[in-house]
């Protein structure tokens, strides 16, 4: 595959607790460089990143993140506030617990208000595959296609693991039409990257990728 083809499907990411403002200046930087399809940073940044960016590159940023047991409430806020700094982009966490109780109608409820809230702008929604059974997996792909979600996203990056193939291969099969899939956490190779996308994948979320066109160490997200 065309290095820049796969590039356009990144989402080159810093979430790490100790993130600064020169790190986030400097992926910012490079995802301008290499035509990625946004930066995804956190909440706090989105701000001086919008600024710093203007046009050049979309912001996205992470709510209810790592965990998702926010209430509903502050999601919105969340989500609300980023869009009001500059993010075009949310890639929020699911309430895991509510799936895991077949709250399923309180799942499906918060990702709506999460779709007002975003309004035109790409929502996300991360359901951490790792931490799910296939029934759960099959589920979620179910309730984010009847809230009108634009993506479902494997991982946070957080917890056990990140993304498999065998996810995005389950995914493909119980989607529905207008809901693109998003491969996150622990890519860690370009020939991960491509088989991804060969997969069906719309967007990648890594730190590694431009690190391995930088011929850069490639630890990370």
């Amino acid at each position: 595959m065309e290095k820049e083809k796969l590039l356009k499907t990144v989402d080159h990411t810093l979430l790490l607790q100790t993130a600064t403002w020169e790190e986030i200046k400097k992926i910012c930087d490079d995802g301008v460089k290499y035509g990625v399809a946004s930066v995804c940073i956190p909440p706090s940044f989105v701000k001086r990143a919008a600024e710093y960016l203007g046009e050049k590159l979309t912001v996205c940023t992470v709510i209810g993140f790592p965990n998702g047991y926010n209430t509903t409430a502050t999601k919105v806020f969340e989500a609300k506030d980023a869009i009001k700094n500059g993010a075009k982009e949310i890639d929020m966490v699911i309430n895991i617990g509510d799936l895991k109780d077949k709250n399923y109608q309180a799942v499906e409820n918060e990702i709506q208000q999460l779709k007002v809230a975003c309004g035109n702008n790409v929502l996300k929604v991360i359901i951490e595959t790792c931490l799910l059974t296939e029934e759960e997996k099959i589920k979620m792909c179910e309730l984010v296609t009847n809230a009108g979600a634009d993506f479902i996203k494997t991982s946070t990056g957080f917890s056990t693991a990140g993304a498999t193939r065998e996810d995005i291969k389950l995914f493909s099969q119980h989607i529905g039409p207008n809901v693109k899939m998003k491969a996150a956490g622990g890519i860690s190779t370009l020939q991960d990257a491509e088989d991804f996308i060969a997969l069906g994948c719309d967007r990648l979320g890594t730190s590694r990728i431009i690190k391995l066109m930088k011929n850069e160490q490639a630890n990370g997200y």
